[in-house]
């Protein structure tokens, strides 16, 4: 038996009926420093040297990251992860 539900709400309402956080502001903080910091790249090595820079965790985060999406994607179309 397979039951589907579907919910239509904002992000907003889900993150409030999750429990979730608000954290609008500090992503508005992290996207403004970014943009800072990309206003005053003249080459790709000082782009990603700002990079690193503003990236939590540095290059480990980004690689556990692109991990969970490639994870996320693959169990989404129904492959099995590989480990």
């Amino acid at each position: 038996m397979k039951i589907t539900i579907e919910v239509d709400c904002t992000p907003e309402e889900a993150r409030s009926f999750m429990g979730l956080p608000d954290v609008s502001a500090a992503n508005n903080v992290y996207v403004e420093n970014i943009a800072k910091a990309m206003r005053g790249v003249s080459n790709p090595e000082q782009l990603q040297q700002y990079a690193s820079a503003l990236t939590p965790m540095g290059q480990v985060g980004l690689k556990m990251f692109q991990s969970f999406v490639e994870s996320g994607m693959k169990a989404a179309s129904g492959s099995k992860p590989s480990e």
